[in-house]
């Protein structure tokens, strides 16, 4: 295996799912597949570890396994499924999924562009879900009366930060947005940790979120 290369196990309940998204995957090059028990491994090896979690619906079954994935610190996972109610979305997000894709647009090379994001530890999602996600960042800051709202809007965003929100809006990745605003891929890494912890958003898409609350972009 290349240093490069990311390690990839894939679950599903349905064995024809399972074995066409092998099938697709097995000869992807920077891609090796791997049993989620080998996680430990990747972990020390330092390589990514990317779950691919294939479900019609956000069910037991499914809950059970996303949770026992995201217990092992290596495995990054990526959920593909028809479709999320706003409290499965949000049971998906608090259990640590890093990227949404629907089963309906999961082609083989949007599945491996969707794995790569989450190896690198970004977040992806459907501009439907990142909707409902705004909607409910909305209400839950209405339902606190004010204050926390009121409080993150004092803080400000930097036109920096704002910048790099525009373009993490518009789908673009870590390395795009440092070749559109010129600056390292580290330096945009550091806007957006700075970002997220300063505010104490949980992740990237809870930033764009928020931005997009206050009106920033």
């Amino acid at each position: 295996m290349a240093p490069q290369d990311i390690r990839v196990t894939v679950w599903s309940a349905d064995p024809l799912t399972l074995a066409g998204a092998l099938s697709h995957l097995r000869h992807e090059p920077g891609i090796e597949l791997v049993e989620s028990s080998s996680g430990d491994s990747a972990a020390r090896s330092g390589a990514a570890a990317v779950a691919v979690v294939l479900t019609q619906q956000f069910d037991e079954a499914t809950v059970s396994q996303v949770r026992k994935l995201v217990r092992e610190p290596a495995w990054r996972v990526v959920l593909v499924t028809d479709r999320l109610r706003e409290p499965e979305l949000l049971a998906v997000l608090e259990c640590g999924v890093r990227a949404i894709l629907w089963r309906t647009e999961a082609t083989p090379a949007r599945l491996v562009r969707v794995i790569r994001v989450a190896a690198r530890g970004e977040s992806q999602l459907p501009a439907e879900l990142l909707g409902q996600l705004i909607s409910h960042v909305g209400r839950t800051q209405r339902a606190a009366a004010y204050g926390p709202s009121l409080a993150l809007q004092a803080i400000g965003l930097a036109t920096r930060e704002i910048d790099v929100l525009k373009l993490l809006a518009e789908g673009l990745d870590t390395r795009e947005i440092a070749e559109k605003l010129a600056y390292s891929e580290r330096t945009i890494k550091n806007v957006l940790y700075g970002l997220t912890t300063r505010l104490q958003l949980r992740n990237r898409v809870h930033a764009v979120a928020y931005a997009l609350r206050e009106g920033y972009i």
